[in-house]
Protein backbone atom coordinates (compact mmCIF):
# COMPACT_ATOMS: atom_id res chain seq x y z
CA UNK A 1 0.00 0.00 0.00
CA UNK A 2 0.81 3.55 -1.10
CA UNK A 3 1.87 4.90 2.30
CA UNK A 4 0.39 8.27 1.29
CA UNK A 5 -3.06 6.77 1.30
CA UNK A 6 -4.14 5.11 4.59
CA UNK A 7 -8.22 5.53 4.55
CA UNK A 8 -10.89 5.54 2.64
CA UNK A 9 -14.21 7.49 3.42
CA UNK A 10 -17.52 6.62 2.16
CA UNK A 11 -20.62 7.81 1.39
CA UNK A 12 -24.17 5.76 1.57
CA UNK A 13 -26.58 6.92 -0.36
CA UNK A 14 -25.54 5.94 -3.85
CA UNK A 15 -22.49 4.05 -3.11
CA UNK A 16 -23.53 1.68 -0.94
CA UNK A 17 -26.98 2.10 -1.09
CA UNK A 18 -28.18 2.67 -4.38
CA UNK A 19 -31.46 4.20 -3.60
CA UNK A 20 -32.80 3.16 -6.79
CA UNK A 21 -36.34 2.17 -5.22
CA UNK A 22 -36.72 4.90 -2.83
CA UNK A 23 -36.03 7.81 -5.54
CA UNK A 24 -38.73 6.27 -7.57
CA UNK A 25 -41.24 6.15 -4.69
CA UNK A 26 -40.32 9.58 -3.65
CA UNK A 27 -41.01 10.92 -6.99
CA UNK A 28 -43.90 9.39 -7.31
CA UNK A 29 -45.40 10.86 -4.12
CA UNK A 30 -44.21 13.87 -5.06
CA UNK A 31 -46.07 13.91 -8.00
CA UNK A 32 -49.31 12.53 -6.29
CA UNK A 33 -49.16 15.36 -3.90
CA UNK A 34 -49.40 17.71 -6.27
CA UNK A 35 -51.90 16.27 -8.35
CA UNK A 36 -53.77 15.62 -5.58
CA UNK A 37 -54.03 19.44 -4.30
CA UNK A 38 -55.18 20.16 -7.87
CA UNK A 39 -51.58 20.96 -9.64
CA UNK A 40 -51.38 18.82 -13.11
CA UNK A 41 -47.65 18.05 -13.30
CA UNK A 42 -46.35 15.98 -16.52
CA UNK A 43 -43.74 13.41 -16.57
CA UNK A 44 -41.71 16.17 -18.57
CA UNK A 45 -42.24 19.10 -16.01
CA UNK A 46 -41.26 16.98 -13.48
CA UNK A 47 -37.81 16.24 -15.09
CA UNK A 48 -37.21 19.42 -15.82
CA UNK A 49 -37.31 20.39 -12.12
CA UNK A 50 -35.63 17.84 -10.88
CA UNK A 51 -32.70 18.87 -13.47
CA UNK A 52 -32.76 22.49 -12.54
CA UNK A 53 -32.44 21.41 -9.15
CA UNK A 54 -29.40 19.10 -9.83
CA UNK A 55 -27.91 21.77 -11.49
CA UNK A 56 -28.49 24.79 -9.03
CA UNK A 57 -26.35 21.72 -6.89
CA UNK A 58 -29.56 21.99 -3.91
CA UNK A 59 -28.75 20.12 -0.96
CA UNK A 60 -32.33 18.72 -0.79
CA UNK A 61 -32.99 18.13 -4.12
CA UNK A 62 -36.66 16.68 -3.35
CA UNK A 63 -37.26 20.24 -1.34
CA UNK A 64 -36.00 22.23 -4.31
CA UNK A 65 -38.39 20.14 -7.16
CA UNK A 66 -41.23 20.74 -4.67
CA UNK A 67 -40.57 24.38 -4.46
CA UNK A 68 -40.00 24.56 -8.40
CA UNK A 69 -43.32 23.25 -9.15
CA UNK A 70 -45.05 25.02 -6.14
CA UNK A 71 -43.89 28.45 -7.77
CA UNK A 72 -43.51 30.30 -4.71
CA UNK A 73 -46.86 28.80 -2.77
CA UNK A 74 -45.73 28.06 0.60
CA UNK A 75 -49.16 26.60 1.71
CA UNK A 76 -48.54 24.03 -1.47
CA UNK A 77 -44.81 23.58 -0.27
CA UNK A 78 -45.95 22.94 3.00
CA UNK A 79 -48.34 20.38 2.11
CA UNK A 80 -46.87 18.30 -0.40
CA UNK A 81 -43.39 18.25 2.19
CA UNK A 82 -45.42 16.86 4.84
CA UNK A 83 -47.35 14.15 2.76
CA UNK A 84 -43.69 13.30 1.67
CA UNK A 85 -42.48 13.20 5.43
CA UNK A 86 -45.57 11.05 6.05
CA UNK A 87 -44.78 8.28 3.80
CA UNK A 88 -41.13 7.34 5.00
CA UNK A 89 -42.27 4.39 6.78
CA UNK A 90 -43.98 2.93 4.28
CA UNK A 91 -41.06 3.93 1.35
CA UNK A 92 -38.18 2.32 4.13
CA UNK A 93 -40.55 -1.01 4.34
CA UNK A 94 -41.31 -1.61 0.68
CA UNK A 95 -37.30 -1.55 0.11
CA UNK A 96 -36.36 -3.48 2.74
CA UNK A 97 -34.92 -0.23 4.31
CA UNK A 98 -31.13 -0.13 2.23
CA UNK A 99 -30.77 -1.57 -1.83
CA UNK A 100 -27.11 -2.71 -1.09
CA UNK A 101 -25.24 -2.15 -4.31
CA UNK A 102 -24.11 -5.42 -5.93
CA UNK A 103 -20.58 -6.33 -4.94
CA UNK A 104 -19.76 -3.81 -2.71
CA UNK A 105 -20.01 -5.51 0.36
CA UNK A 106 -17.50 -8.09 -0.82
CA UNK A 107 -15.19 -4.88 -1.80
CA UNK A 108 -15.54 -3.09 1.48
CA UNK A 109 -14.42 -6.91 3.16
CA UNK A 110 -11.15 -6.91 1.20
CA UNK A 111 -10.38 -3.39 1.70
CA UNK A 112 -10.44 -4.05 5.49
CA UNK A 113 -8.64 -7.14 5.26
CA UNK A 114 -5.85 -5.15 3.63
CA UNK A 115 -5.79 -2.42 6.53
CA UNK A 116 -7.22 -0.14 4.50
CA UNK A 117 -9.15 2.45 7.53
CA UNK A 118 -12.84 2.58 6.19
CA UNK A 119 -15.00 5.75 7.48
CA UNK A 120 -18.45 6.95 6.81
CA UNK A 121 -19.01 10.52 5.54
CA UNK A 122 -22.86 10.70 4.86
CA UNK A 123 -25.85 12.51 5.01
CA UNK A 124 -27.78 9.73 6.98
CA UNK A 125 -30.11 9.76 10.11
CA UNK A 126 -28.78 8.10 13.00
CA UNK A 127 -30.97 5.01 12.33
CA UNK A 128 -29.28 3.83 9.12
CA UNK A 129 -26.40 2.76 11.20
CA UNK A 130 -28.55 -0.20 12.78
CA UNK A 131 -29.48 -1.24 9.03
CA UNK A 132 -26.12 -1.30 7.93
CA UNK A 133 -25.22 -3.68 11.26
CA UNK A 134 -27.50 -6.39 10.51
CA UNK A 135 -26.22 -6.41 6.87
CA UNK A 136 -23.12 -7.06 8.17
CA UNK A 137 -21.23 -3.79 6.21
CA UNK A 138 -20.99 -1.43 9.22
CA UNK A 139 -18.30 -3.78 11.47
CA UNK A 140 -16.03 -3.10 8.43
CA UNK A 141 -15.93 0.71 9.15
CA UNK A 142 -13.41 1.78 12.17
CA UNK A 143 -15.40 5.47 12.19
CA UNK A 144 -19.17 4.77 11.83
CA UNK A 145 -21.00 8.23 12.47
CA UNK A 146 -23.19 10.11 10.16
CA UNK A 147 -24.69 13.39 10.12
CA UNK A 148 -28.01 12.28 12.09
CA UNK A 149 -25.15 11.70 15.40
CA UNK A 150 -23.14 14.07 14.65
CA UNK A 151 -24.95 17.28 13.70
CA UNK A 152 -22.79 17.89 10.49
CA UNK A 153 -24.35 17.85 6.75
CA UNK A 154 -21.97 17.98 3.63
CA UNK A 155 -21.18 20.05 1.92
CA UNK A 156 -19.62 21.37 5.30
CA UNK A 157 -16.47 19.85 5.16
CA UNK A 158 -16.18 19.57 8.75
CA UNK A 159 -17.67 15.99 8.24
CA UNK A 160 -15.29 14.55 6.19
CA UNK A 161 -12.93 16.34 8.73
CA UNK A 162 -14.65 14.49 11.45
CA UNK A 163 -14.35 11.22 10.01
CA UNK A 164 -10.71 11.59 9.27
CA UNK A 165 -10.31 12.29 12.43
CA UNK A 166 -12.32 9.19 13.80
CA UNK A 167 -9.63 7.60 11.48
CA UNK A 168 -6.14 9.24 12.80
CA UNK A 169 -5.45 10.57 9.56
CA UNK A 170 -5.06 13.89 7.46
CA UNK A 171 -7.93 14.66 4.61
CA UNK A 172 -4.74 14.50 2.17
CA UNK A 173 -3.99 10.70 3.38
CA UNK A 174 -7.89 9.28 2.35
CA UNK A 175 -9.91 8.97 -0.63
CA UNK A 176 -13.90 9.68 -0.84
CA UNK A 177 -16.11 8.13 -2.30
CA UNK A 178 -19.26 9.79 -3.30
CA UNK A 179 -22.05 9.98 -6.05
CA UNK A 180 -22.82 13.87 -5.99
CA UNK A 181 -19.95 16.77 -7.18
CA UNK A 182 -21.78 18.92 -4.65
CA UNK A 183 -21.63 17.07 -1.64
CA UNK A 184 -18.65 14.68 -2.01
CA UNK A 185 -16.50 16.03 -4.43
CA UNK A 186 -17.09 19.60 -3.71
CA UNK A 187 -16.12 19.25 -0.03
CA UNK A 188 -13.34 16.30 -0.34
CA UNK A 189 -11.48 18.44 -2.97
CA UNK A 190 -11.43 22.02 -0.80
CA UNK A 191 -9.28 19.40 1.68
CA UNK A 192 -7.19 18.34 -0.68
CA UNK A 193 -8.41 14.43 -0.59
CA UNK A 194 -8.78 12.58 -3.45
CA UNK A 195 -12.38 12.55 -5.05
CA UNK A 196 -13.87 9.51 -6.74
CA UNK A 197 -17.47 10.11 -8.15
CA UNK A 198 -20.13 6.73 -8.76
CA UNK A 199 -21.82 7.84 -11.32
CA UNK A 200 -25.49 6.52 -9.76
CA UNK A 201 -29.04 7.80 -9.36
CA UNK A 202 -30.56 11.17 -9.27
CA UNK A 203 -27.10 13.03 -9.51
CA UNK A 204 -25.60 10.59 -12.47
CA UNK A 205 -26.14 13.51 -14.48
CA UNK A 206 -24.73 16.61 -12.00
CA UNK A 207 -21.61 18.10 -13.79
CA UNK A 208 -18.64 20.05 -12.40
CA UNK A 209 -18.79 23.86 -13.00
CA UNK A 210 -14.98 24.12 -13.26
CA UNK A 211 -11.98 22.21 -12.98
CA UNK A 212 -11.29 22.51 -9.26
CA UNK A 213 -14.79 20.32 -8.73
CA UNK A 214 -13.80 17.53 -11.19
CA UNK A 215 -13.69 14.47 -9.31
CA UNK A 216 -10.03 12.47 -9.96
CA UNK A 217 -12.62 9.83 -11.39
CA UNK A 218 -15.77 8.62 -12.44
CA UNK A 219 -17.01 4.85 -12.00
CA UNK A 220 -19.91 3.18 -12.49
CA UNK A 221 -19.80 -0.18 -10.65
CA UNK A 222 -18.03 -2.06 -7.23
CA UNK A 223 -15.91 -3.55 -9.92
CA UNK A 224 -14.85 -0.43 -11.61
CA UNK A 225 -14.30 1.21 -7.96
CA UNK A 226 -11.58 -1.04 -6.73
CA UNK A 227 -9.63 -1.40 -10.01
CA UNK A 228 -10.04 2.79 -9.48
CA UNK A 229 -8.77 2.92 -6.08
CA UNK A 230 -5.40 0.52 -6.73
CA UNK A 231 -4.51 3.10 -9.51
CA UNK A 232 -4.94 5.52 -7.12
CA UNK A 233 -3.27 4.25 -4.54
CA UNK A 234 -0.30 3.10 -6.87
CA UNK A 235 -0.01 6.86 -8.09
CA UNK A 236 3.40 8.83 -6.76
CA UNK A 237 1.91 10.91 -4.12
CA UNK A 238 1.78 14.68 -4.89
CA UNK A 239 1.22 18.01 -3.35
CA UNK A 240 -2.03 19.18 -3.56
CA UNK A 241 -1.98 22.69 -4.86
CA UNK A 242 -5.64 22.97 -4.98
CA UNK A 243 -6.80 22.74 -0.76
CA UNK A 244 -8.48 26.07 0.19
CA UNK A 245 -7.57 24.81 4.01
CA UNK A 246 -3.66 24.53 3.36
Amino acid sequence: MSPSIKAILFDVGGPLDTCVIMDQMIDDQIMSSFHKHGVDISVDEYADANRWAIEAFAPNPYQAIIWRISKGSQELVSAVETELLQTVDHRNDARGGFELREGMLKLIEKLWNENFLLGLAANQPAGSLKIMEDLGILKYFKYKEVSGSTGLRKPDPRLLLESCGGLGVNPQEAIMVGDRIDNDIVPAKTLGMIAIRLVSGRHANQQARSGYEQPDADVHDARELEQTIRQLVARPPKASANSYLE
